[in-house]
């Protein structure tokens, strides 16, 4: 677990709706000023995280700290300090992109209009067009300039690439990275484009069944494990944990966790993708039998 000042931390965090937990003994610590993705299967609970964190939700049980303050933030100066941009990226499709700027900065004491110019100029999207004229992307494009001319300390983010065209989904990554090295932002996204992650993201939180199930460094992550393929009857080295197994003919294929240097004679071993390593884990969870614990409980979901 790492030691650096905590922009999001949670102990336990559980969020109950009637007979559906939505979050379940949820724990993890995102350091400050870090990219993380936020991964897992629709109902996994990633947008329920979210919204607490925004203080539109309000846990269950357990904590969740936001900033170093404990959810919900509810003081103007605390909130001012957050941006929010929830998967249907509402915006006033009457108002023009610059009357969008202008509510915007008559909202928030923080709103940096020359910055959000500057970021519309850069993606050539026209001021003076209302935003119900402007294309899926481009709306994207908006919501998010809106959430980051903010200057939050924190930005979460749900989805915000979703349903746009790669070009539009490049542009949005980019703007993300410009706030992160520029401002020293702390940004949390959910997404189901995995492949959109590398190269932007550099912390991982995959949650599933409503639980953590992973939260690190994602070059710790990556690091950390290895693809092992060998015939079924090849001894499995020590040092290893089995996060993942597939047999076929006689074939074994094993996702495995390492700590430190192993051998493994007899077996082909490779580097796994962000990709094929988080299918990998959100299967094995989905095998696991209710009531017998996560796949975090074996293998750790945090340093």
């Amino acid at each position: 677990m790492s030691h650096e000042p905590a922009a999001l931390s949670a102990e336990r965090l559980a969020k109950r709706y009637r007979h559906h937990w939505a979050l379940s003994e949820c724990s993890f610590s995102l350091p400050e000023g870090r990219i993380a993705g936020l991964v897992g299967p629709n109902g996994a609970g990633k947008s329920t995280l979210l919204r607490i964190a925004a203080g539109f939700s309000l846990p269950t049980s357990g904590r969740l700290f936001v900033l170093g303050r404990e959810a919900p933030l509810r003081s103007p100066a605390d909130l001012a300090l957050i941006g929010y941009l929830d998967q249907e990226r509402p915006l006033y499709r009457s108002l023009r992109v610059e009357e969008l700027l202008e509510v915007g900065r008559r909202l928030n004491p923080r709103f940096d209009g020359a910055l959000a110019r500057r970021h519309l100029e850069a993606l050539e999207i026209d001021p003076r067009k209302r935003a119900g004229r402007l294309s899926v992307g481009q709306q994207a494009q908006v919501a998010l300039i809106c959430c980051v001319a903010k200057r939050p300390a924190l930005l979460l983010l749900d989805e915000p690439v979703a349903a746009l065209d790669p070009f539009a989904r490049q542009g949005v990554m980019q703007l993300l990275l410009q706030a992160s090295t520029e401002e020293g932002t702390t940004i949390l996204l959910s997404s189901h484009a995995i492949a959109d992650l590398v190269g932007t993201c550099d912390y991982l939180i995959l949650l599933a069944r409503s639980t953590v199930l992973l939260a690190d460094e994602l070059d710790y992550v990556l690091a950390s494990h290895r693809l092992l393929s060998g015939a079924d009857t090849v001894e499995l080295p020590a040092g290893v944990t089995v996060v993942s197994e597939q047999r076929a003919l006689r074939q074994r294929d094993l996702l495995v966790r390492i700590d430190q240097p192993f051998e493994a004679p007899g077996w082909r071993i490779a580097q796994p993708g962000l990709e094929e390593l988080v299918i990998a884990y959100l299967r094995e969870e989905s095998r696991r039998p209710a009531g017998t614990g996560t796949l975090a409980d074996s293998v750790g979901a945090e340093r």
